[in-house]
């Protein structure tokens, strides 16, 4: 049977655990992330490395449904820059996914192993994700959670290509998607606007990317007090709705005018006037000779050190079980707790926010936020543990008189004079402040 794997949905015919170590040689778990242990596995057969996720169905309803989900894309999908899927396996306890193994590095530690590094390799990079993109977007697939994490060379050949991983997200557009989701600081003005979105977010994500790859530093940051949770999310997610970004000097100055140009372009606020991926390879910064052969290393590892602190960010740390979660968070459904052993972490690093989860409601009950060390891995990156936007009423009390229950359009609590249609609360829709 291809993939060795039953029609997902069969409760009856489900495969042996035995079929899994007959074929495969599991290693020791190597990752751990939100709905997943990673494990390298070797097959007996060829002798061939790959890598296999494994979903706990006892973890969850969501993580079955990510489990579900990423195979079901995966299945659908075949492009040079998407980590293929090699072999599937559903018992009555797990999802064994078997992928093919990328053996590169991440693109920061490319960039920062690099003598020399320009536009032109930048505009290489980021015609890649496009051409995935474009790929996908055909299929009407939406991706939905592209970040620099989940872009990773496929081997360590000079020439290596860059694939994209991390499918669970994914999504097939049949009409506008409902549900917010995907990573704060990549997040597009209609995620955050609580609005219908589609294909537009993962073309907004890639300028994202490409803005980072380009000045070391992330388009939109707010620096706040450590433990003022609340003012910095609430002006994070401001200036995305807004676009406030800048080119700012100097880490822009020697840029050329069409990187800028095509940064613009995708990350234009208005989703229905956003380039599509398809439009942005024909691009003259990605297609043309507009990518400059400057030498812009030196001030892009600067940033990037100092941003994204390579000697933290590199170290995988997981958050503990006996971790408590407040209810209701504002990034970020519960992670489930990790199946295994959870390494500690080290001395001054705090544990990384979970990343890519489905978002909850922005509006709830206040609550008192724990206490950490600042966060490793970016300045504007969400605090663990999650928390979450205190009541309307705290924000603007002139605008919360509405009638108990009432389902007449609601004013958007991050942008006056912006208001939404009420939404059942299952799709993450506003509650009235007196509740």
């Amino acid at each position: 049977m291809p993939f060795g794997c039953v029609t997902l949905g069969d409760k009856k015919n489900y495969n042996q655990p035995s079929e899994v170590t007959d074929r495969y040689d599991l290693g020791q778990v190597i990752k751990t992330e939100e709905f997943c242990e990673i494990f390298r596995a070797k097959d007996k057969t060829t002798g061939k490395l790959h890598t296999c996720k494994k979903f706990q169905k006892r973890d969850g309803r969501k993580v079955r449904k990510a489990a579900k989900n990423e195979i079901g894309i995966l299945k659908m999908v075949k492009h040079p820059n998407i980590l293929q899927l090699v072999d599937v396996f559903v018992t009555r306890k797990e999802y064994f996914i078997f992928l093919e193994l990328a053996t590169g590095r991440e693109v920061f530690d490319w960039i920062l192993d690099q003598g020399y590094y320009s536009e032109r390799d930048t505009s290489n990079v980021v015609r890649q994700v496009l051409e995935a993109v474009a790929y996908l977007h055909s299929l009407k697939i939406v991706h939905r959670n592209l970040k620099l994490e989940n872009l990773v060379y496929y081997n360590r050949l000079k020439n290596s290509k860059i694939v994209i991983s991390d499918f669970h997200l994914a999504k097939l557009e049949n009409g506008l998607i409902k549900e917010p989701c995907g990573t704060p600081e990549y997040l597009a003005p209609e995620v955050v606007g609580r609005q219908r979105y589609g294909r537009p977010v993962d073309c907004w994500a890639i300028g994202v990317i490409m803005y980072i790859l380009l000045s070391g530093n992330p388009p939109f940051y707010e620096e706040v007090e450590e433990d003022d949770y609340e003012n910095h999310d609430k002006n994070l997610f401001r200036k995305i709705l807004a676009g406030d970004y800048e080119f700012d000097s100097p880490y822009w100055d020697d840029i050329s005018q069409a990187a800028k140009d095509l940064v613009t372009r995708l990350m234009e606020v208005e989703q229905d006037q956003r380039i599509t991926a398809e439009e942005a390879i024909s691009h003259e910064w990605i297609s043309g000779n507009a990518a400059s052969d400057k030498n812009i290393k030196d001030g892009v590892c600067a940033q990037i050190e100092k941003n994204f602190a390579r000697a933290k960010w590199k170290t995988v740390v997981l958050p503990q079980p006996q971790m408590a979660v407040p209810p209701q968070p504002l990034m970020g459904a519960s992670p489930q707790p990790p199946m295994g052993a959870s390494p500690q972490p080290p001395m001054g690093v705090s544990p990384q926010p979970p990343t890519g989860v489905l978002l909850q409601p922005l509006m709830g009950e206040p609550h008192q936020p724990q206490k950490r060390a600042p966060c490793p891995l970016l300045k504007a990156v969400s605090h663990w543990p999650p928390r979450q936007l205190p009541p309307l009423s705290r924000l603007w009390p002139s605008r919360t008189a509405q009638p108990q229950g009432a389902q007449q359009a609601r004013l958007h609590p991050l942008v006056k004079g912006k208001r939404l249609r009420a939404m059942p609360r299952s799709l993450g829709g506003w509650r009235p402040a007196e509740q």
